[in-house]
């Protein structure tokens, strides 16, 4: 390649630490021989200063030759990965010490909102304030929002074979970046400098059951005196992983604490008048036969009577999805002249996958047609065969649906990327690149559910009329032979469908950066770097239509289930940047950064300025001192702005009809929100609800600082610590009905009607406000002024403000005799986590309290050390998550019969181990053996939590358990 290298002096240190970057990498095992021999060269002459390459790492488009700069950045190369037994990319991205919190928006969390994808989760800000990028290109977001809201990027979807090395800076760079880089950046580097062909196979289970996986991975590298490419395959496979699989998980009575449990209500019919039992009693017991054809326990207690129920149908879930993947990747290089070089690069990412529910519910409580004499939807109707008024549940077990993977939800999901482009040099002085990209994500989910008017005349048939009480509520029959009868598989699929939700982002983008030394200054070269760039991201998520809830009852409406609209947008940004390393002194370097970003799309944002200045302060050669300041913004996420929005029907207090008197309340004339705050008032009433988005949504802003130290003590020992910390303001906060309504009638009548502190009504604030209330505009009838709709939307209002001390410990050491000893660490210390919802409300630290709005750890640590000596390597590696809040909030036990539980209000931190060995067969072989979770460490315990499954996920949990996997990498 004719783009010259600039070279620089450093430390041995830091030489070994980027020779691990730069080196191709074909096994654990060579990185680490080439890690030995790197050393022991160094050895010989340890006054000698090395020349390097400069490359890039995240943080700065300026190549340099130290990885330590003004920002604190982690590298982890694809060796640290296999070395430390993680089989993915998400695995080791959600043990990451700055990750201080877990985001299990994956495989436990199977009734989710996005239970087939990964996220990370810098700072614990949310993963939409962590900016993922493949080779420095941000790609297509995850089409099926995190948390029904967010968009994010599903680090699942990035298969291990193509990874070369993770870079992360946990920090503010929306300077360098733009919009989401507010808790960092992660980059996920390519295999590209490789030559040869490489085969690596792994097998993989689990101790306690399930989980076989397998994963089979090719590798090439071709090149010639004017061009280089790499390329490379994987499949991978894995089988479920059931709750059933695990003891503890399976049955409720082998819960870890040895608490004495009721069975659920899986077969109920609740007296709710208590007319023919006590109120709230089962009222219908089938009989013991009956129980036992669906392997229910019976029982009577004090709160439901006689009744029987099952202890493990909650076993039939999935807590591993079963998954299947083929992926690709490829990149090239072609000298075309001597001063110019074209290259590209494509990725491919397809995948099937399954997680299972296990069960399927119905009840009156969530059956659209069941219907009061008002026409509102009733949990309750009257059955002349009993007597009373019932309230019914019926839980399906897995044989009646056809097995534990008959209500299981498929997804479908393909993403691809490609770039490509030109680079070379001006005057043997600047680099330039010329550069476009586009990547996307197809998405679709296929789930199992009820159909809401079939299984509600399988069991009720056709109403009777009103009940005799009140004249209120429906009149049914109550099929018993059909309520104590198990259902057939073909039974339930009659009276069942699939639902389908379908979904595509994109990602496109154009840049030009120009990197060079502008001129030379006593200290040296001035660096810089310049970038314009083009951006347009698009999504559209299509829900099922069945699944609006304002869409007329009939035949095909779906029991129990709504959705969130269709989400359909795009978004145009362009940018302009810059950066400077300046050398001060010879111990002294400045780093400056800006960057203007123009949006065009529907939103307030229109545009925004960020900057980022840093110091770098060597007094010697062993010691850098540094510190940053940076500002960053979040531009709201498109399901945010573009977002329909699901809708749903609740009682409200049209809190301006009542103080104006006016629409309902006409004739009652002004009164005050207490006066009207009575049942049956005319200004209470039903009204519909939607979550939708909200195009007046601004930026988000946030300033971060870090100041530390990096200290080379001796050759192959440093130790690093820097403190953040990172404000955030004007964050996206939902509201609710009743804050909109009393917002509504403060801004129309100039006034609230609490004195507690509130909002300013400026003009910003009540258009915004305005713009979520609907009213039918009807002049003379009935119904003018009467609420249509509100959008329960976001605004710009919360205040996050994070901070803590990040430290890391690397120590290498090579023996003549004993082989090479080594050992890293890196700890997080929360110090800060304060949180207020509104800008009128006082900052409160959360850090200490129970969790309200977060579920953070205090600490994490994660670390790995071991040894080598000839063909072997032995590693043991282990993540260490903080204490946290458990589930009550002060210490003590529990009462009657589980009197013998007690608990701690704050738990206990949660530690997992894994080992690996590694054993190297001639020049080409080696093979590698790891056990992850040796410990079989499979939840924080808490005692106090007395559902199932009886941990908090977010809290650190690893319910798979211990697991092997053996792998074979030979390279030819």
């Amino acid at each position: 390649m004719v783009v010259k290298s600039r070279r620089l002096l450093r430390s041995r240190l830091s030489t070994a630490l980027f020779a691990a970057m730069l080196l191709p990498v074909a096994t654990g095992a060579f990185a680490q021989e080439e890690r030995e021999d790197s050393q022991e060269q160094e050895q010989t002459s340890t006054t000698q200063t090395t020349d390097i390459d400069k490359v890039v790492v995240v943080g700065s488009r300026i190549s340099r030759a130290q990885i330590e700069s003004a920002a604190p950045v982690t590298v982890l190369t694809r060796a640290d990965i296999e070395r430390e037994g993680y089989q993915t990319v998400a695995d080791v991205l959600q043990v990451l010490s700055q990750n201080t919190a877990s985001s299990f928006t994956g495989d436990l969390g199977v009734t989710g909102f996005s239970p087939n994808a990964m996220v990370v989760n810098l700072r614990n800000l949310g993963p939409g304030y962590t900016l993922v990028l493949l080779d420095g290109k941000r790609p297509a977001q995850y089409p099926q929002p995190y948390n029904r809201d967010n968009n994010v990027v599903n680090v699942k979807a990035l298969p291990s074979s193509l990874i070369e090395r993770v870079e992360v800076l946990a920090g503010g760079a929306s300077a360098i970046y733009g919009s989401d880089a507010v808790a960092g950046v992660v980059n996920i580097v390519t295999r590209k400098n490789f030559e040869g062909n490489e085969i690596r196979a792994t097998v993989g289970t689990t101790s306690n059951g399930g989980g076989d996986s397998v994963s089979l991975e090719y590798a090439g590298g071709r090149s010639a005196e004017r061009w280089h490419t790499t390329f490379g395959f994987q499949y991978s496979a894995n089988e479920p992983v059931f709750a059933s699989q695990r003891d503890w998980l399976s049955d409720t009575r082998q819960n870890p604490y040895g608490l004495v449990v009721n069975p659920s209500l899986s077969l109920v019919a609740i007296d709710a008048l208590g007319v023919v039992v006590a109120p709230n009693h089962n009222a219908i017991y089938p009989g013991e036969d009956v129980c036992d054809q669906f392997g229910y326990r019976t029982v009577t207690t004090a709160a439901r009577g006689l009744y029987c129920g099952s202890h493990t149908q909650v076993g039939s879930r999935s807590i591993w999805n079963k998954g299947r993947s083929y992926s690709g990747y490829g990149n090239a290089t072609f000298d075309a002249t001597d001063d110019i070089q074209l290259f590209g690069s494509a990725t491919y990412y397809t995948s099937d996958g399954k997680s299972s529910s296990g069960t399927e519910f119905w009840g009156t409580a969530g059956d659209q047609f069941n219907q009061t004499a008002a026409g509102g939807q009733t949990p309750f109707f009257y059955d002349p065969n009993i007597g009373t008024i019932l309230q019914l549940q019926r839980v399906f077990n897995p044989f009646e649906l056809g097995g534990s993977e008959a209500a299981s939800t498929l997804y479908d999901e393909t993403t691809w990327s490609v770039q490509g482009g030109l680079r070379g040099d001006i005057a043997d002085r600047f680099d330039w690149e010329a550069s476009a990209a586009y990547s996307r994500y197809d998405y679709t989910a296929d789930r199992p559910r009820l159909l809401s008017k079939a299984v509600h005349e399988y069991f009720l048939g056709e109403q009777l009329g009103l009940d005799p009480f009140f004249g209120f509520y429906p009149v049914y029959e109550l099929d018993l032979d059909r309520w104590s009868t198990p259902l057939t598989p073909e039974q339930y699929r009659a009276i069942s469908t699939r639902v389908i939700n379908e979904g595509k982002t994109t990602s496109s983008s154009v840049d030009f950066t120009l990197t060079g030394d502008l001129w030379e200054m006593p200290a040296g070269p001035v660096g810089f770097a310049g970038i314009i760039e083009a951006v347009r991201q698009t999504t559209d998520l299509r829900s099922d239509p069945r699944l609006d809830v304002t869409r007329p009852l009939d035949e095909n409406t779906v029991y129990n289930l709504v959705s969130s609209g269709r989400t359909s947008g795009e978004r145009d940004r362009y940018a302009v940047g810059a950066e400077f390393r300046v050398p001060i002194t010879s111990m002294l370097t400045a780093q400056l950064a800006g960057r203007y970003d123009k949006y065009d799309d529907i939103t307030s944002v229109d545009d925004a300025f960020t900057y980022n200045l840093g110091l770098e302060f060597r007094p010697f050669e062993s010691l850098l001192l540094r510190g940053t300041v940076a500002t960053s913004f979040k531009a709201p996420d498109m399901q945010l702005v573009f977002a329909e929005g699901a809708a749903s029907f609740s009682s409200v207090l049209d809190e301006y009809s009542c103080r104006s008197g006016t629409g309902p309340g006409e004739g009652q004339g002004p009164r005050t929100r207490a006066e009207c705050n009575q049942s049956g008032d005319p200004t209470i009433y039903q009204t519909q609800t939607r979550i939708a988005g909200n195009p007046l949504l601004e930026e988000e802003e946030s300033k971060s600082y870090t100041v530390g130290f990096v200290w080379d003590i001796i050759d192959g020992l440093s130790f690093t610590a820097d403190y953040y910390r990172i404000k955030l303001e004007n964050a996206a906060s939902q509201l609710g009905n009743d804050f909109i309504l009393q917002a509504e009638a403060a801004c129309r009548l100039g006034s609230w009607s609490s004195s507690a502190p509130r909002p300013d009504l400026s003009d910003e604030f009540c258009s915004n406000i305005e713009s979520f209330v609907t009213r039918l505009q009807a002049p003379g009838t009935p119904g003018d002024g009467r609420l249509q709709s509100i959008n329960s939307a976001y605004i710009n209002t919360a205040i996050q403000d994070t901070s803590g001390i990040d430290a890391s410990f690397r120590f290498n050491h090579v023996t003549d005799r004993m082989g090479t000893f080594f050992a890293n660490a890196e700890y997080t210390l929360v110090l800060t986590n304060k949180y207020a919802q509104f800008d009128f409300e006082p900052v409160t630290d959360y850090r200490d309290l129970p969790p309200t709005f977060f579920n953070p750890e205090r600490s994490r640590a994660r670390w790995s050390a071991g040894w080598s000596k000839d063909d072997w390597r032995f590693t043991w590696a282990g993540t260490r998550f903080g204490s946290a809040w458990g589930d009550q909030e002060e210490n003590g036990c529990l009462t009657g019969d589980n009197e013998h539980v007690c608990y701690s209000r704050r738990l206990k931190p949660y530690i997992r181990h894994n080992l690996s060995v590694e054993k190297k067969f001639g020049a080409n072989l080696v093979t590698q053996l790891s056990v992850l979770n040796v410990l079989d460490n499979q939840f924080r315990e808490d005692p106090g939590n007395t559902a199932y499954p009886y941990y908090n996920p977010w809290l650190g949990a690893d319910p798979l358990g211990r697991r092997f996997h053996f792998s074979i990498n030979y390279k030819f």
